[in-house]
């Protein structure tokens, strides 16, 4: 069966076959999901229904999402380490990329969760190292709904302005990805640089504080 078919069977089913096949993207990614939503936003007839797909593909993510999470928490860390190392290669995750979901954690985890929703490939699998850490369940969940609206919304409503247009969604497709991540890095790197601003004027403060009582100290 192609995917061509295999879409056109899920659409069948209406929502609810468009809620399955968002869930089945966060398994078996039969297309980049960008491609996935741009097509079925060629598909919806009007603006209600544009609305309706938005939430059905929502919905699904965020499901496809928690099915990483749980099998993350049931499996734990030294069970899931050996079947990325054995088996990641055939669906995109190598350990090295697994290390670095894990490690994002070290961050704010519902900033890391929302944003990594927003990234190709990260959005599929950042739920498995989720749950291997145990995050706390509804701020997952919370932060995973919202970065997966953030992401949905645009190509579904592209697809829907496209319908018609003779436009080839996927190069159209692949370059609001590439824009995107620009614009996210842009953000996270001018955070960090406002961060290291701010951070500056404290340390230099702290260090005419403690000058003084180290003289101190040592007469």
């Amino acid at each position: 069966m192609d995917t061509s078919s295999t879409i056109a069977m899920f659409l069948h089913f209406g929502l609810l076959g468009i809620g399955c096949l968002a869930i089945a993207e966060k398994f078996i990614p039969l297309l980049p999901s960008y491609v996935l939503l741009m097509l079925l936003g060629l598909t919806v007839s009007d603006g209600a229904m544009l609305a309706m797909t938005i939430v059905a593909t929502s919905v699904g993510s965020v499901v496809g999402a928690i099915g990483w999470y749980g099998l993350g928490r049931a499996l734990g860390s030294q069970r899931i380490e050996r079947l990325v190392r054995t088996y990641g290669k055939y669906v995109l995750l190598r350990p090295s990329l697994y290390q670095k979901l894990t490690n994002a954690y070290r961050g704010n985890h519902f900033w890391v969760t929302l944003i990594g929703q927003t990234l190709p490939t990260v959005r599929i699998y950042l739920a498995l190292p989720a749950g291997v850490l145990r995050l706390e369940p509804r701020a997952f969940v919370t932060a995973t709904a919202i970065g997966t609206v953030i992401w949905n919304m645009p190509f579904l409503s592209l697809g829907y302005a496209l319908r018609g247009s003779g436009q080839d969604p996927v190069g159209i497709g692949f370059w609001v990805v590439a824009i995107l991540v620009a614009v996210e890095v842009a953000i996270i790197l001018g955070l960090r640089f406002y961060a290291r601003a701010i951070a500056r004027p404290r340390l230099a403060s702290s260090r005419a504080i403690t000058a003084p009582k180290a003289v101190e100290e040592i007469a």
